[in-house]
């Protein structure tokens, strides 16, 4: 295996694991998200759930500093959401989510591991237009739902969008 790939690897797991941290926090606090969730920006957010009030929250997970420091389109995910968090591994240096280009006034941040998760900030709520938001929960859940059953039969996944 090549160092390049063994560090995607690493970088592949320990993503999984704040996620799985995340979801467990969530979990507990009646909030039910997916992972790997595709918005109609084409991009793609790591974790995208509803809470018990119908409220969109997205979080974008962080692993390294070059990652989190070379993401320049992450505010494209403000448009999808209510609330945005910045979900990162327990190691890594936050500093950097307090200065204004990371719009600490606007942003959550989570610090996980793959048993837990603890909120350091909580995210403020911009709430979506209600159209907007209605859109984003439905494209959610369908895409849950087709989850769920290509999990059930593989054969669906050929069919529909």
């Amino acid at each position: 295996m090549r160092e390049s790939d063994l560090i995607e690897t690493v970088i592949e797991r320990e993503s999984r694991a704040v996620a799985r941290g995340i979801c467990r926090l969530f979990a507990r606090n009646d909030i039910w998200c997916l992972p790997e969730m595709p918005l109609r920006s084409n991009r793609r957010a790591d974790l995208m759930g509803i809470d018990a009030k119908g409220q969109v929250i997205i979080v974008e997970i962080k692993v390294s500093r070059a990652d989190l420091l070379g993401d320049a389109k992450w505010t494209d995910y403000l448009d999808h959401c209510d609330r945005f968090y910045w979900g990162l591994a327990a190691h890594l240096d936050r500093s950097v989510l307090e200065t204004e280009d990371f719009l600490p006034h606007a942003c959550g941040v989570i610090v996980a591991d793959g048993y837990d998760a603890e909120i350091l900030r909580p995210a403020p709520t911009v709430p979506l237009a209600a159209a907007r938001r209605k859109a984003e929960v439905e494209r959610l859940a369908r895409c849950s739902l087709r989850r769920q059953l290509v999990g059930i039969d593989p054969h669906c996944a050929a069919w529909g969008g």
